[in-house]
């Protein structure tokens, strides 16, 4: 298997990088099983205390592959493999006990949007922007669009967002809480950096104590997140996903 998720180790910070650029990191199960090792990984590692999460490329992550889903042998068992693992994905990083920053950069779409949920702290470019696309290709949406984020913005933020599908650009984000701050692309990996450097230093017992608290009972949202995967599964068994698809891979070939 092919590495699409490195993780390296500079003092008491790991990174997590998404490494399937040249498909702008879009979301397939052997990606997901990586990054979920990787969360996991980081509970047992000795001397950490805190994380980065990135993206190599252009795009932070174009949501799930829809090749690959249109591609599928059987589309709906796909599916739900493809979103029970981005969920656990999310939960994963939720749950992992270090502070986590996300650095996104350019497009980030669909499914992707929980993992920048998932952070604590995310840093996007100027350029950034993030899209549901779900009512342009014919999905029901994952990745804690429904579960998550109107908990973030607001439930009427969120409908706008998924029913017209309209970009949400760096700055927006930020000034209706859905990300930190806005940092220049040359500069956001070495901001996450120095930002997850300065959460190292933090009383270890505290930051966690913060942290599980912020997140108050994962196992609803685990239950939501649950609601999100049966929805999309039925979904794209539609006609409407058919076409959908087809319309999306026809323009993404002109």
């Amino acid at each position: 298997m092919s590495q699409l998720v490195r993780v390296e180790i500079d003092g008491p910070v790991a990174t997590i990088s998404l490494c399937r650029p040249e498909r702008h990191n879009s979301l397939v199960p052997e990606l997901l099983e990586q990054l979920i090792a990787a969360a996991d990984s980081l509970a047992s590692a000795p001397g950490l205390r805190a994380a980065v999460l990135r993206a190599e490329g252009r795009s932070f992550s174009t949501g799930g592959d829809v090749r690959a889903i249109a591609e599928s042998e059987d589309r709906p068992v796909y599916a739900a493999r493809l979103v029970g693992l981005l969920n656990q994905a999310i939960l994963a990083l939720i749950g992992q006990p270090l502070p986590l920053v996300a650095a996104v950069q350019g497009v980030l779409t669909g499914g992707s949007l929980g993992l920048m949920l998932a952070a604590d702290v995310a840093l996007l470019s100027p350029e950034a922007s993030i899209t549901p696309y779900y009512t342009t290709v014919g999905f029901s949406p994952d990745g804690g669009w429904t579960a998550m984020l109107p908990e973030q913005i607001g439930r009427r933020r969120a409908a706008e967002g998924l029913l017209l599908d309209r970009s949400i650009g760096a700055d927006e984000a930020v000034a209706i809480g859905l990300a930190s701050r806005v940092v220049p692309a040359a500069r956001i990996d070495e901001e996450a950096m120095a930002t997850a450097h300065a959460m190292a230093v933090q009383l270890p017992g505290s930051a966690r104590s913060a942290r599980r608290l912020l997140w108050g009972d994962t196992a609803a949202l685990a239950a939501r997140l649950e609601a999100e995967r049966a929805a999309f599964v039925a979904q794209i068994a539609s006609a409407e996903a058919e076409r959908g698809m087809a319309a999306f891979l026809q323009r993404r070939r002109g």
